[in-house]
């Protein structure tokens, strides 16, 4: 049983404004570009990353034209191949562990944007690897107890005929855990089975957590999170603290 379930952070994120939806189907539509790059082929049958990308635009109630307007438009977009994957490490309040995975074609700006949203929150940028050894790199697939009405045992076997590595029931989720390597096809297991999927993306769950008390690290802490998940650079950010 895990303490610490994503379900709650991803309804609050489903339940956003409009504007918070448009800022995430602009970043997945980065993902997908750079997927149908890196992949080769807009279709896909032939590309098990856009593949992904596609679930986790589903996951995140992109429509399906919208989904389809993004592959068309990489596929003949010569600039999609410009953008990179960086990681940035460091520490929070109290202690705390943050990675961010940012998608860029300027290094410099997102570098200071990235710096700039540590230091708001009176933490600091670390050197590479300084906190990636305290998160474990994981295929997440999260179902809402509420959206799938099968038995706990039942779908626990499910999952892991399919190849999961773990499964945990949680207060009103499951969550299904694969190694990175076998999530693709866990997730399109699930997918086939008509089981449906709240969120499903390869991530980077932490091995503890850390509890704020200090109103001025909580304060911090949240600042940060704030400028990164407001950067259009800024893909993911993962972090030990337990909210």
């Amino acid at each position: 049983m895990s303490g610490h379930s994503k379900f709650a952070n991803i309804k609050h994120k489903k339940e956003k404004n409009d504007a918070a939806k448009g800022k995430i189907f602009t970043k997945i539509g980065k993902e997908l570009a750079v997927a149908v790059k890196e992949g080769g082929s807009s279709d896909p049958a032939n590309n098990s990353r856009l593949r992904d990308v596609i679930a986790k635009a589903k996951a995140n109630n992109m429509p399906n034209e919208t989904i389809e307007r993004n592959i068309k438009k990489a596929d003949g977009d010569a600039n999609a191949a410009n953008y990179e994957y960086i990681t940035y490490e460091g520490y929070g309040p109290g202690g705390t562990a943050i990675i961010v995975e940012a998608l860029t074609d300027n290094r410099n700006r997102t570098a200071t944007n990235v710096k700039n949203a540590f230091t708001k929150g009176k933490g600091n940028v670390g050197t590479p690897g300084c906190v990636a050894f305290m998160f474990d790199k994981k295929g997440q697939i999260v179902i809402a107890k509420e959206e799938c009405g099968r038995d706990a045992d039942e779908l626990m076997m499910t999952a892991l005929d399919a190849g999961a590595a773990d499964f945990n029931e949680e207060e009103d989720s499951y969550e299904v855990l694969t190694e990175p390597e076998d999530f693709s096809a866990v997730r399109q297991s699930l997918e086939s089975e008509g089981i449906p999927m709240a969120a499903a993306e390869v991530t980077m769950l932490p091995q503890t957590y850390v509890e704020l008390t200090d109103e001025k690290d909580i304060a911090g802490i949240q600042k940060t999170l704030d400028m990164l998940d407001d950067d259009d650079d800024v893909q993911n950010v993962y972090h030990n603290w337990a909210e």
